[in-house]
């Protein structure tokens, strides 16, 4: 892969992680949502934070979409769960958020993955169709 694919995906991983970070942080401030109270998501969409969020996930979905334009999915998707352990440390440090042993364990998990996938090919590569030239003889 080339330095501009591994910067598509870290901006996967950057966009990603940031964009559900504001996300949380502004419906902290919204309130619950539910059925019984649905102009409460409207009246969430008002809140910055929630804006900066739907801004942050829909460059995600675009650097997302490139990178499996060149990439299979199965490298794709384990090689962005980094983004897990971008989140872990974003909720910490400014949500203030309390993360406990086993989801500590779980994103320790999570790095041994991106490991193992980092290592193999981002591509599948199918050999080509090979046809017999005696078929397209008969063809003709």
């Amino acid at each position: 892969m080339t330095i501009r694919k591994y910067l598509v995906i870290l901006s996967v991983v950057f966009f990603g992680s940031v964009g559900d970070a504001f996300l949380a942080r502004g419906m902290k401030n919204a309130g619950a949502i539910d059925i019984h109270h649905l102009s409460r998501v409207f009246s969430a969409l008002a809140n910055p934070f929630v804006i900066l969020g739907i801004f942050f996930l829909l460059a995600f979905m675009s650097s997302y979409m490139t990178a499996l334009s060149f990439a299979d999915l199965t490298y794709v998707l384990p090689a962005t769960a980094i983004s897990y352990v971008v989140m872990v440390l974003l909720s910490i440090f400014w949500l203030h958020e309390h993360v406990s042993p086993q989801r500590w364990i779980g994103v320790g998990f999570i790095v041994i993955g991106v490991g193992v996938v980092a290592g193999g090919p981002s591509r599948t590569e199918h050999p080509a169709a090979h046809v017999p030239t005696t078929a397209l003889k008969e063809r003709a």
